[in-house]
């Protein structure tokens, strides 16, 4: 057993999350834990602080290139964890999974072409497109808690907008889609059908795809992730594929990625955007953390995954029966539940100054997302359950008063 009730003290920790709080409301009570930024509120897992003594104990922190056993460990963990075999040639290395998504749009597009999301999406997608000089494509996913009259709107999920995404597609001058797999910030872990329906349109009209698997260790039970590459013989030939041990083990400040490039052309084509910013040497520590991390620290995830599908249904029960108007959307993968809150009438700033300056909670607004998160909140679960029921509190005090 492993500690997940424990809270680290990261307030004067230069932690983002922490110092984002700080900046929102100067005035926040001691003792206070935001709900936002994607890192975990858990202490890491015992056997990556002990390996990277051991290796600070027998090692020079020079220039490093990647071993073979780190290049085994992402192997081994896909194929282990993953069912999806890769040759070690396919992986090149980034400092993140967001730069990786520039150097693919560099890479694969031109200034002026069109790069798809599914919207409401993580943020930096849209960023990474607008900074690099090309279209936003946005498609809505369909919201069928409000598309759907018969469906329950606490039960209901998001689905993929197949026609709209086919006419985007069919673009001569739309060539890339990022993809997000799971989905952030809607939960959804897709299924193979859609993932292949996804691949067929994008194959169909020449849309290379970037698959961000960055969540795709943490998914809850009843629920079976597929990675994009696998859905038909030699699809991992049309993508990128881009994942990292920073969700699952809370290692996102060692800013180690790796990213899954079948196709030798596009592997070149990666590499030389990637070295246009002089960005080819590698963390040492970061490479031997995810080492450990898919070789010893599988244990400490399977229980850290149980401890966040505890803490989605009790917060789920909590909002359904203190707040019954608020749609809570089911958690099935990520650690990031998504709520709307657009029934308490409130607009952008309204809500969030309700929640920061007088719930005390400081999630990630809705409408960071783009216009189809406007109204919503996005909790990050990952911490010991103490600090949500704590914070789930303030918030039934605060809507009382």
């Amino acid at each position: 057993m492993y500690d997940f009730k424990t809270c680290p003290d990261r307030r004067n920790a230069n932690s983002y999350k922490y110092n984002d709080m700080l900046k929102r409301n100067p005035d926040v009570p001691e003792g206070i834990i935001p709900f936002s930024v994607a890192d975990m509120e858990f202490k890491n897992a015992p056997e990556i602080a002990e390996g990277l003594k051991e290796y600070l104990d027998e090692n020079v922190l020079g220039y490093t290139a990647p071993s073979k056993a780190f290049l085994d460990s992402i192997k081994g963990w896909l194929e282990k964890r993953h069912n999806y075999k890769i040759e070690k040639e396919w992986i090149q290395l980034s400092d993140g999974v967001v730069p990786a998504l520039g150097d693919f749009i560099r890479a694969m597009t031109k200034e002026g072409d069109g790069v798809i999301i599914l919207s409401p999406v993580y943020y930096p997608f849209k960023k990474s497109i607008l900074l690099n000089n090309r279209k936003v494509v946005e498609v809505d996913l369909i919201n069928n808690a409000e598309n759907s009259a018969d469906l329950d709107g606490h039960t209901s999920a998001y689905s993929i907008d197949f026609e709209a995404l086919e006419v985007a597609a069919s673009d001569k001058n739309t060539t890339l889609i990022i993809f997000c797999n799971p989905h952030n910030p809607v939960g959804r872990v897709w299924t193979r059908e859609e993932l292949r329906r996804v691949y067929n349109i994008c194959v169909k009209h020449d849309v290379f795809i970037v698959d961000d698997e960055i969540h795709n260790d943490l998914i809850m039970p009843g629920y079976e992730h597929t990675v994009m590459g696998a859905v038909a013989e030699d699809a991992g030939k049309h993508m990128g594929i881009c994942i990292a041990p920073s969700k699952s083990f809370n290692l996102a400040g060692m800013q180690t990625s790796a990213v899954i490039i079948q196709d030798p052309e596009v592997r070149k084509a990666f590499d030389d955007s990637r070295f246009k910013g002089y960005r080819g040497a590698t963390n040492a520590l970061g490479m031997e953390a995810c080492r450990i991390a898919y070789t010893r620290c599988e244990k400490w995830l399977d229980e850290c995954v149980d401890v966040i599908h505890e803490n989605a249904i009790y917060f789920t029960k909590f909002m359904n029966e203190h707040f019954p108007e608020i749609r809570i959307y089911p958690l099935e993968g990520t650690y990031l539940i998504w709520c709307d809150f657009r029934a308490w009438g409130m607009d952008t700033d309204e809500l969030e100054h309700f929640m920061t300056h007088e719930a005390f909670l400081f999630t990630d607004e809705g409408y960071l997302f783009g216009d189809a998160g406007k109204g919503f909140e996005r909790f990050n679960l990952a911490c010991p359950k103490h600090i949500l029921e704590d914070a789930l509190n303030r918030l039934l005090e605060a809507r009382r008063q």
